[in-house]
């Protein structure tokens, strides 16, 4: 699986952005897809992710506490393509974004538990 992530830039912050992230391959639907961030001189940090298309338990999804409410995460299965809106953007927010694909059927929100990132892209919130 590779995976493409764009979208990122600089916004005011209470501005917004969409992430999005391409994967390619065929097995798309049977990976759980999480959203990254790293922060300068701050570990990768989980943000958001969505089940697999065909677990269990459906398309669920899971957000840290830091952004719950704010930010949304989607997966569109008919384009391989996971996004990541980001709405009430706050400076805090300001890092690189990796979108990263997981072979776990249920929730992950631990960067071991993925096996392929995305080259990152970068979001700057201006105060």
């Amino acid at each position: 699986v590779q995976l493409q992530a764009s979208g990122g830039g600089l916004v005011q912050a209470g501005g917004s952005l969409r992430l999005s992230c391409a994967a390619s391959g065929r097995t798309f639907r049977s990976n759980t897809m999480g959203w990254f961030r790293q922060a300068p001189g701050k570990e990768r940090e989980f943000v958001a992710g969505t089940s697999a298309a065909t677990s269990r338990i459906g398309d669920n999804t899971y957000y840290s506490d830091s952004v719950k409410g704010r930010f949304t995460i989607s997966r569109d299965n008919a384009k391989n393509t996971v996004y990541l809106q980001m709405n009430s953007l706050k400076p805090e927010d300001t890092a690189v974004y990796y979108c990263a694909a997981s072979p776990s059927v249920g929730a992950a929100t631990y960067g071991p538990q993925y096996t392929y990132w995305g080259q990152g892209t970068q979001v700057t919130v201006s105060s």
